[in-house]
């Protein structure tokens, strides 16, 4: 491996950890903003929340429809996100792997 790559892959790693896990967040607080429908997400720093999930939300109610009148849609994109996460970067995920191998092998 290259000395480059050595250097970017645990950087790389962290980072992508912090913004999965940044995400996944957003979606819980999304789920818990659900009980709660008298708040305007457009407003004030709900909209941290609301950004960076809404385009993925209304995706994904244009296939899925509530069920019962509740929104599963943020529950969806929970566990996507947590899978993902756990396949790229968790302790057995492809990134991990790859780092752990590279750094033995350094």
């Amino acid at each position: 491996m290259t000395p480059l790559l050595l250097q970017v892959l645990p950087i790389l790693n962290v980072a992508l950890g912090l913004l999965l896990a940044f995400w996944t967040l957003t979606f819980l607080l999304r789920i818990v903003l659900t009980w709660y429908p008298q708040i305007d997400l457009e407003k004030g720093l709900w909209r941290v929340v609301a950004v960076p999930t809404e385009p993925l939300l209304s995706l994904t109610r244009k296939v899925v429809a509530p069920i019962g009148g509740v929104d599963v849609t943020p529950v969806i994109w929970v566990g996507l996100i947590s899978l993902v996460r756990e396949l790229l970067v968790g302790q057995q995920g492809v990134l991990s792997l790859v780092l752990m191998r590279a750094q033995t092998l350094a």
